[in-house]
């Protein structure tokens, strides 16, 4: 027998204020909010995505299909940035270069070059060197 919203454990009726009491938000959803636990999914799999970006021969394959060059692609990297912010960096493995690379994704130059195979390599090395130096 289904449970109708009122009686379903898990919605929380608000007072006679209209406002929901915070209390029970964290009682029955661990400290987190519904929306914050609605987007951990969505969260997850873009820091896998903004991820897989520190690797310069990803970004080069992705230079090569001309995304970089698509501007709502673009908007999407930018978009991407609020894993900058403390409470999303968490979800990243290896912030530095993750950030790094997201940073220097938003400009044109950075977006163009990366099709150099030199560039790749240089970068390739970096990125092997400061996760010795991580280390």
């Amino acid at each position: 027998m289904a449970q109708s919203a009122a009686t379903h454990p898990s919605v929380h009726a608000p007072s006679s204020t209209g406002t929901i009491d915070s209390s029970q938000l964290d009682q029955s959803y661990g400290g987190f909010t519904r929306f914050e636990l609605e987007l951990e999914p969505l969260i997850e799999n873009e820091s896998q995505f903004v991820q897989a970006l520190a690797n310069p021969y990803y970004l080069n394959h992705l230079a090569s299909q001309k995304l970089l060059q698509d501007s709502t692609f673009v908007a999407y990297l930018n978009y991407l940035q609020y894993f900058a912010h403390p409470e999303y960096t968490r979800y990243l493995s290896y912030p530095g270069p993750t950030l790094k690379a997201l940073e220097l994704l938003q400009q044109e130059r950075f977006r163009q070059e990366i099709l150099s195979p030199d560039i790749v390599a240089h970068l390739a090395e970096q990125t092997l060197l400061s996760s010795i130096k991580a280390k």
